[in-house]
């Protein structure tokens, strides 16, 4: 099915016509056609209906001596588009109104018989569709897939223009970056014994453009990481990358999101709602995650206050959540104890669940522990009706939070492909995440995040308590992208550093070339990175982002089609100075090299 009008389709070369543009207002004309032999059936001795495909659908043709045509071969087909007989109309093909008569074919290519059917409607390994992916390719979900990505980047690219960026490529090889994730290295033919790196993001190079003067950057960048994939994650991604100079959070944020809404009403036909925005606080004390789907309700709710005096000692932790599981109160025992496990699974120190009765009356193995008062209190609190389950979880906020966010993921969350489309800007994260082995703090995005103006003065006296100037886009449940106001400011850059552990030395090491620059003026500037596969899945409905990678890898890192990654020769080796030292033998004490 393919994406584009009719209209704006033009035939050239060895075809007059695409295979899914005729219509009932063709009828009489001769066309050419070309494409893949999708299907044959035989209609008596000599005459058979021949279904060819290209992009944009099938074309029925009627075929006389066609017995020699196999599924799949590359055919020409020349004839007249004429009406169906009216019993034989197919409603469920945009071309089902018409055929093509008095064919004449063409073989361009013959084909072998397929390894699996192209058919929409057959189930195929995947293994089996990554090994022949240049066949899965064919297929109508992968023809519109990739379309319809080919249309977002063209979304994002008008958006980007109109509000005044430039497309700039920045260099695929690279220095190592400080961006946490391991980096694919490739070694240096000329000097021997050093590396490059594929960039895990352009970050670096794109601050370098504001500093020379571009000052609204943009490009559809490729990025690599060396990391463990799973459904959202490949070695190999893609992202709407920018940088602005002189402008704010809010700019930021409105430049992102006017260019996300063009690309899903493109794709769509549908514009999103003004995209919400909270703080990380705000989206933890509601929905348990940093990652909110706004797509359904069951919000947590605080019971602290609510449950203050109350005999029961789990209700006495810092921290008391709740959620509204709507008509569940019929629920049996045996899946209520399932959900106990599994906030226990998440870390929890136990699950209070709560079946709400008539008069606001609460039944639970624990009821008996709280007073009617209490009981009442947590009815209102909640929102509760009659059959309606409540679920409680007692501890420390933050834990607290994200179990009761992750069960109201299990229970309420819509498929991926479930409409409707609900962005959510997430604000004010913390600017440390934490405290490593050695006593230093760890960066919650990267070193060069401005610290919040109002927690600047909090750097060395309580540094966990400093929000950033950080921000991630969040759509139905995904995290899209991050960004952030960057450091611009020698002084504040110097304290951030210190906060981390990282000394002028390593500083000068690691980011000299970057901080040499700032010293010949470097504009306050901000960025975001929009992840394209993941925002292309969403909006074609996938919950794997392979499915909208022409060529992707397997979760062991593997390309099943062509088989990569693959040893080098000796002589390849021998000119990049590079040893290959062997896998442990099984049970050995070291490792040889080879």
């Amino acid at each position: 099915m393919s994406l584009t009008s009719d209209e704006t389709l033009v035939p050239a070369g060895l075809r007059t016509a695409y295979c899914g543009s005729l219509r009932a207002a063709d009828s009489g004309r001769t066309v050419s056609v070309c494409g893949w032999l999708a299907r044959r059936r035989e209609h008596g001795e000599h005459l058979a209906f021949a279904d060819l495909r290209d992009h944009t659908g099938i074309i029925q043709c009627v075929v006389d001596g066609a017995r020699d045509l196999r599924a799949e071969q590359v055919l020409r087909v020349t004839g007249t588009v004429r009406l169906r007989p009216e019993d034989k109309v197919n409603p469920g093909l945009s071309t089902g109104e018409v055929e093509l008569g008095d064919c004449e074919v063409e073989l361009l290519s013959s084909a072998e018989a397929p390894p699996f059917s192209l058919d929409a409607r057959s189930e195929t390994d995947e293994a089996v569709r990554l090994r022949y992916r240049y066949l899965d390719l064919r297929t109508d979900r992968m023809q519109h897939n990739l379309r319809l990505r080919a249309q977002v980047n063209s979304a994002l690219r008008r958006a980007m223009e109109r509000q005044g960026f430039v497309e700039i490529e920045t260099p695929l090889l690279w220095t190592p970056t400080p961006e946490g994730a391991r980096e694919f290295a490739i070694p240096s033919r000329l000097q021997r014994g050093s590396f490059y790196v594929l960039p895990q993001s352009p970050q670096i190079a794109k601050q370098l453009l504001m500093v020379g003067g571009f000052d609204r950057y943009y490009q559809i960048a490729r990025c690599m990481r060396d990391e463990d994939l799973r459904a959202d994650r490949q070695f190999e991604f893609t992202q709407l990358d920018i940088e602005a100079s002189f402008v704010g959070q809010a700019e930021i944020l409105e430049f992102v999101s006017e260019a996300v809404i063009e690309a899903t009403f493109a794709v769509s036909g549908e514009r999103p709602p003004a995209i919400a925005t909270m703080t990380w606080n705000q989206a933890l004390d509601r929905f348990g995650t940093d990652k909110p789907d706004l797509r359904f309700g069951m919000e947590l709710v605080d019971l602290t206050e609510s449950v203050a005096g109350a005999e029961f000692n789990a209700f006495k932790a810092p921290c008391v959540r709740a959620i509204s599981v709507s008509g569940a109160g019929e629920w049996p025992r045996s899946r209520l104890d399932a959900l106990v496990a599994r906030a226990q699974q998440l870390g929890a120190a136990g699950l209070v669940w709560m079946r709400a009765r008539a008069e606001d009356v609460l039944e639970s193995p624990v009821a008996k522990f709280i007073s009617e008062a209490h009981q009442r209190r947590i009815v209102d609190a909640t929102s509760a009706e009659p059959g309606d389950l409540v679920l409680v979880v007692a501890g420390e906020r933050e834990p607290t939070c994200k179990v009761l966010g992750q069960l109201r993921l299990d229970l309420g969350q819509p498929a991926v492909s479930q409409r409707p489309f609900r962005f959510c800007w997430i604000t004010e994260f913390p600017l440390f995440e934490g405290v490593d082995d050695e006593g230093h703090l760890v960066a919650a995005h990267h070193p060069f995040t401005m610290p919040h103006p109002d927690d600047i003065d909090m750097l060395e006296t309580d540094p966990l308590r400093v929000r950033s100037q950080s921000y991630d886009l969040v759509l139905n449940g995904w995290e899209l992208g991050s960004g952030s106001i960057r450091i611009h400011r020698a002084d504040v850059q110097r304290r951030v550093f210190k906060a981390l552990g990282i000394t002028d030395e390593d500083a000068e090491s690691r980011f000299g070339f970057l901080l040499g620059a700032f010293r010949y003026g470097a504009p306050p500037h901000g960025g975001f990175a929009v992840g394209l596969d993941r925002f292309v899945a969403l909006l074609a409905g996938e919950d794997n982002i392979r499915e909208v990678i022409a060529y992707p890898k397997t979760q062991s890192g593997a390309d099943l089609m062509s088989g990569a990654p693959k040893p080098l020769t000796d002589k390849a080796l021998a000119e990049l100075g590079i040893r290959v030292v062997s896998p442990p033998a099984s049970g050995a004490s070291r490792v040889s090299g080879a």
